[in-house]
């Protein structure tokens, strides 16, 4: 089949990989119909690769068909349109019973929790996606939601309810999402489906928060960011921040422009292990603060429901399609957020 690999930094290539199979009872293989680059996948792309390893299919965000399945599942059989979430889970531990896959009890390493991030579990940016525990691993998809909206449903959106849910955001509050890259605008709509009365929005990038304006973010403009907010919010700051860039300047604005006893959410990732936090400022204003990874089995199920009745649109975020033999084109262009770009869909049939 064919299939983008990873080779180093600035290294994407499009080429003849072999084709996956179903090599445990429990196992499927789908058909990609479409998939997405993530942010996280631009670390891999920058050299800050999640494993040493090199060669192996990058990406988590795949939605196709069934084309293959092992004697032992039952919920899935070839022919199914299916939505293959970011997360995997074991099957067999309590916390992925319980749909918390990001906390699976038998993963040896967090390489196993996430397709496309080392050899051992192949990514999405291909022809064909082996699937492993299929019947948890797998999610049927209503045929009213369209791929665009799939793919951001297998991690984007789910990250981002995630990061809101935690930030405890409430009816009428106030909340700010720094980045409005495609995991911020689906914060943003996240809050509003949750209540918020007001979203702010913060990015680097013009056209980024142009576009969060037509959702009804408000962007925050000018050099500096925290006296903006602090004008725009009367004084007091936001009741809730979800952050979703995950660089230290980022979070440590995070913690600076949250009001008194206010909510900090960290959803960005961030690959600092030393990472300077102040807890002093922390401490003096009360602040909660929360960072974490989505199992996105747990958050799919209201926002399968969210989209299906037209609360959210996660489609909104898509900007830009390349076949998947584009793929070094299309990482070139997501790494340097030009043209508008947000999200990136490879047609794995082109």
């Amino acid at each position: 089949m064919k299939a983008l690999t990873y080779h180093g930094r600035h290294d994407i290539r499009y080429g003849e990989v072999p084709d996956p199979a179903v090599t445990s009872p429990a196992d499927a293989v789908v058909r990609v119909t479409a998939a997405g680059i993530c942010g996280s996948d631009l670390h891999i792309y920058g050299g800050n690769a999640f494993s040493p390893d090199l060669g192996y299919t990058p990406g988590h965000e795949g939605v196709g068909v069934v084309v293959d399945t092992g004697g032992q599942v039952t919920r899935f059989k070839p022919g199914d349109r299916v939505l293959v979430p970011a997360s995997v889970g074991c099957a067999r531990c309590g916390q992925c019973a319980a749909g918390f896959t990001a906390r699976c009890e038998r993963a040896a390493s967090s390489t196993e929790l996430c397709y496309g991030v080392s050899r051992k579990l192949p990514g999405s940016q291909a022809q064909l996606l082996a699937v492993p525990c299929a019947d948890v691993n797998l999610v049927h998809l209503p045929e009213d939601i369209s791929d665009d909206a799939a793919v951001v449903l297998t991690d984007n959106a789910p990250t981002a309810w995630y990061g809101c849910r935690r930030a405890r955001i409430q009816p009428g509050e106030t909340v700010l999402v720094i980045g409005l890259g495609p995991v911020g605008l689906m914060a943003a709509q996240s809050a509003f489906a949750m209540g918020a009365a007001r979203v702010l929005g913060v990015d680097l990038v013009a056209e980024r928060r142009a576009f969060a304006a037509g959702l009804g973010v408000e962007p925050v403009e000018g050099d500096d960011t925290r006296a903006a907010v602090r004008d725009m919010t009367a004084g007091r700051g936001p009741d809730a921040v979800v952050e979703a860039v995950g660089s230290d300047a980022t979070i440590q604005l995070a913690l600076k422009a949250v009001r008194q006893a206010g909510r900090v959410s960290v959803i960005g990732v961030s690959q600092n292990k030393a990472f300077p936090f102040h807890m002093y400022l922390a401490q003096v204003k009360e602040l909660e603060f929360a960072i974490g990874l989505c199992s996105v089995h747990y958050e799919l199920p209201p926002l399968i429901a969210l989209t299906r009745a037209g609360r959210l649109r996660p489609e909104a975020v898509v900007s830009h399609r390349f076949a998947l033999s584009e793929g070094p084109a299309a990482y070139e262009l997501f790494a340097s957020r030009s043209d508008g770009v947000r999200k990136i869909l490879l047609d794995p049939a082109g």
